[in-house]
């Protein structure tokens, strides 16, 4: 009859601690810094959610650390990058930056622009909610990977495109020396309705992606790249933990929950990347993580950055074409424009017929005159 007690407090006490750690521990989220540099994560909870056990910490070159979050749990994390402190013991960082003076967020966020990884643990039909976003802007590539869960959008998202050497003139953050550290969202470089989806173009039916934003979704696919880019950039898994990793490496070999194989896998039997539709762009973007380079690695890096800055070039001279003389005022051509139009085939069919004719150092006062 003891025996029989006994065995029943036994069972009931691993019954509990199961049903505790169900509750308290619905996902586990591990960081990995995989850049040439320190890296120190940010993590802001949701409001009226209880934070995290840390809010902030140091991730060496290779370092990583695993946190379990609790039922329910939504926030967001991020990179924060060339931080330090000074003789007064302030702590603050050039980008990403949350204000609270110390290592420690403590309830404050990431200032933009910042790479983010937003999550709801446990929402809607017990599904976690997830998204990389580049709304408030880029400053480090970041991948999520979701590790043993289950469901038809349980996959990778991410960007992995070093945007900030491709950043427009008038989107980039500079260190004090000069370095590209950062690129702004249009709606922080301009503060316009239109760019931020607010006032007037406060729904989604009024805000459409500008010019900015389409360059942000270009290289980056799955991310958000304005307020209502939900279609293609919110995943959704059940019972999954979430491998996040900054600057991605190319050796990397870690799977989605679908089987898919991360981007930062090498494997030569992949021919496409589950981070975009074709392979271009992402097989471009591993080239430019911060694995050791050879040689060869520099060059592809360097062809990769500058088709990518290209790109984000025409982007803005398509613009220009239509706004005449504003080509050469301090701030974007018009911010209407920026709204209305997107891509520029219609004006790169008109410029062709008089591609011959012109000379490249006139390029740019040519353009002008066509708009007249």
């Amino acid at each position: 009859m003891e025996n029989l007690r006994l065995r029943t407090r036994v069972l009931l006490l691993a019954l509990t601690n199961f049903l505790i750690s169900e509750v308290y521990s619905s996902a586990t989220f591990t960081i990995v810094n995989k850049c040439e540099y320190t890296v120190w994560p940010g993590i802001l909870s949701n409001a009226g959610i209880a934070p995290l056990p840390t809010t902030g910490f140091a991730l060496q070159k290779g370092e990583s650390k695993t946190m379990a979050a609790p039922s329910s749990w939504g926030g967001r994390f991020w990179g924060r990058t060339h931080c330090s402190e000074d003789s007064a013991g302030n702590f603050s960082c050039v980008t990403g930056d949350c204000g609270s003076g110390k290592l420690e967020c403590s309830g404050g966020g990431a200032s933009p622009p910042a790479t983010l990884a937003e999550f709801k643990i446990d929402g809607d039909g017990g599904k976690d909610f997830y998204d990389v976003s580049l709304v408030d802007g880029y400053n480090i590539p970041m991948l999520v990977v979701p590790q043993g869960g289950s469901g038809d959008n349980c996959t990778t998202t991410g960007c992995v495109v070093d945007m900030n050497g491709a950043c427009p003139s008038e989107l980039r953050v500079t260190s004090v020396g000069g370095e590209r550290v950062a690129c702004k969202s249009a709606c922080e470089a301009f503060g316009k309705e239109q760019f931020c989806c607010s006032g007037a173009y406060g729904t989604p039916d009024s805000c459409k992606p500008s010019s900015y934003s389409q360059m942000f979704k270009n290289a980056c696919p799955r991310a958000y790249s304005y307020a209502y880019d939900d279609k293609s950039s919110t995943f959704t898994c059940t019972g999954a933990d979430y491998l996040i990793t900054f600057c991605p490496s190319p050796s990397a070999s870690q799977k989605s929950s679908s089987g898919e194989e991360d981007p930062g896998s090498g494997s030569e039997e992949s021919n496409t990347s589950p981070l975009d539709n074709s392979s271009m762009v992402y097989e471009g973007a591993m080239e430019l993580s911060a694995a050791p380079s050879t040689g060869m690695d520099v060059v592809k890096r360097q062809a990769v950055a500058s088709a990518v800055a290209i790109t984000a070039a025409m982007w803005r001279l398509c613009l220009c074409v239509r706004c005449g003389p504003a080509l050469s005022s301090h701030g974007p051509c018009d911010v209407q424009v920026a709204y209305e139009y997107g891509p520029c085939d219609e004006e790169m069919s008109h410029l062709e017929k008089h591609r011959k004719r012109m000379k490249r150092h006139k390029i740019a006062r040519k353009l002008i005159r066509i708009t007249r």
